[in-house]
């Protein structure tokens, strides 16, 4: 480890494809050094690809949010620290309990079933905006929409809810206060738990994910009711918001890099590799947290048992050791083993179904609209702070 001074961790990009240049140092460092969090409290960042894969997967680190010394990256985060949170926030046995249920349901197979219907759904929307005319703002029109209809299908949940949980996750994730955050989460709750209530009435179970929960695991009394809650919520707020920023930022990116674009016009079966170097450039989920349960040795240095861990993904994603010229987009390198799903038992679970939206989503708007292009000066268009997954506020486009 390289001494250096604790940089505070997390701050926002100054570019939204690229990590804060104030976390530069944290590169040099590589793979351990300190930070300090939003409330000036010490914790461990890791920075090198290789540590971070190894700690990814190392069982004495919890994702457990509630346990003394975990970290947290903003006071919105530590005001909703005791809400407990499904599968990215409960260790194994309980971890594993709640996967193995939600597994089937987020299979390649399963992905690759959804693939017509989410052809479908892009469709739809390109044609909305075709028929209203240019300009467009993009994430309103397309980039939010598209997973949302995506994730609700898939669930089993009415689209026709979406600006009310759509507006609940935002204020979640990025609400102004804690008390907006508190407030959010309880909204969601209280939605989603009438939602299992009225799937729980039904004679006849419906074909979502949510639907087998209720009438196998609930309906068996492998889970009860707040637990169904707990898994229904993450799924639903994941499924949509990580997905909607990287296809905002993944055509922002590729609109700001018009030479890999044309490459990819040229060649459609680059595609899947563009999409995971899109993922590992981008790094949106950028500030992976654990605490230790005992100590630790890494890289001549001891995690103590208590400390809180943050992996920075965007620089995990941009270690030299790994990736040559790692701040060039670059479709022909082997990008797969970043982390931006995370690592280990707690790697994304959605994963296969992110591919398939983000494969599709990209290829058809470029496709159908080839002449797609900003509508407002790149450094003008505005973008989410550091304490929140990363993704654009807005997108103006022209065509």
């Amino acid at each position: 480890m390289t001494e250096t001074e604790p940089v505070a961790f997390p701050q926002s990009r100054t570019c939204p494809y690229r990590p804060p240049t104030a976390y530069d140092p944290l590169r040099t460092a590589r793979p351990l050094t300190r930070i300090t969090l939003f409330d000036g409290r010490p914790a461990w960042l890791v920075s090198g690809h290789a540590a971070a894969r190894a700690l990814l997967a190392d069982p004495r680190l919890s994702t457990d949010r509630t346990r003394p010394g975990f970290p947290a990256p903003s006071a919105r985060f530590a005001a909703a620290r005791n809400r407990k949170t499904a599968l990215l926030g409960v260790d194994d046995p309980e971890h594993r309990t709640q996967r193995r249920m939600m597994i089937p349901g987020f299979t390649l197979r399963r992905a690759t079933e959804l693939r017509p219907r989410i052809q479908q759904v892009v469709d739809e929307r390109i044609d909305a905006m075709m028929a209203q005319g240019p300009p467009a703002e993009l994430v309103s029109a397309f980039a939010l929409p598209v997973p949302s209809t995506v994730i609700c299908a898939l669930l089993g949940v009415p689209y026709a809810d979406h600006d009310f949980f759509e507006g609940q996750s935002r204020r979640l994730l990025r609400g102004p206060t804690a008390a907006d955050t508190l407030d959010a989460r309880d909204q969601l709750d209280a939605y989603v738990g009438e939602l299992i209530d009225r799937k729980r009435k039904q004679r006849e179970s419906g074909d979502g994910v949510l639907d087998e929960l209720v009438h196998q695991q609930l309906r068996d009394g492998e889970i009860d009711r707040q637990e169904a809650i707990s898994l229904a919520l993450i799924l639903l707020v994941a499924g949509h918001e990580t997905t909607a920023n990287m296809i905002s930022l993944g055509t922002y990116t590729l609109l700001q890099h018009p030479e890999r674009l044309a490459e990819l016009r040229n060649d459609p079966a680059l595609l899947p590799a563009a999409v995971e170097e899109l993922m590992r450039m981008l790094s949106i989920a950028d500030g992976l947290l654990r605490s230790a349960t005992e100590d630790i040795e890494v890289a001549g240095t001891t995690i103590r048992a208590g400390d809180g861990v943050v992996f920075a993904t965007s620089v995990i994603n941009r270690d030299e050791d790994v990736y040559a010229d790692p701040d060039t987009l670059d479709w022909h390198r082997p990008a797969r083993h970043h982390v931006a799903f995370g690592f280990g038992i707690h790697q994304c679970l959605g994963q296969n179904l992110a591919r398939a939206e983000l494969e599709i989503a990209l290829h058809t708007l470029f496709d159908r609209l080839p002449a797609l292009r900003l509508a407002a000066p790149a450094d003008e268009i505005p973008f989410k702070p550091g304490d929140t997954i990363q993704g654009m506020l807005e997108l103006p486009v022209t065509w």
